[in-house]
């Protein structure tokens, strides 16, 4: 989550400290979800997503799911 969240903060050129301002959380916040040391409520994301402009989902990104052909058993 924190490297996710930091890759989007850069890609949209905010500071630490603009980046809390714009969500209204405090930058320590910020500092410690980037750095793994605390994992953001819902609530939060959803703050951080809307000062990215950028939707929810962005922050979870899925892989595409790969089928068992070949890995069964029997097969």
């Amino acid at each position: 989550m924190g490297l996710l969240l930091r890759q989007w903060r850069e890609r949209r050129g905010f500071s630490l400290h603009s980046l809390a301002e714009k969500a209204g959380v405090s930058y320590v916040t910020i500092v410690r979800i980037e750095q793994g040391r605390m994992s953001p409520t819902v609530a939060l994301l959803e703050k951080l997503a809307d000062a990215l402009e950028i939707s929810l989902r962005e922050f979870f990104p899925v892989e595409p799911v790969r089928g068992r052909r070949g890995k069964g058993k029997g097969r």
